[in-house]
């Protein structure tokens, strides 16, 4: 809970609409280990010189159909 709530905060501190922000929560919460990947890859790719904006571009496209899959 308290973790969702620092979210929606960060998200909507971003310029998140509501309902960005709740599609967001709901496909964290029904695979947050894939997410846990993701934030692990984006880290390592910005670690190794990447800017952060470009690093999560390359690892969200390489997780598209996973992230798709979420959604629906």
């Amino acid at each position: 809970m308290l973790k969702n709530f620092f979210l929606r905060t960060m998200m909507k501190a971003k310029g998140a609409s509501n309902e960005q922000i709740n599609l967001i929560l709901r496909v964290v919460e029904k695979n947050p280990e894939l997410f846990q990947k993701i934030t692990k890859e984006i880290e390592e790719k910005v670690k190794s010189g990447q800017n952060q904006e470009q690093a999560a571009m390359e690892v969200m496209t390489a997780h598209r159909e996973e992230l798709g899959r979420l959604i629906q």
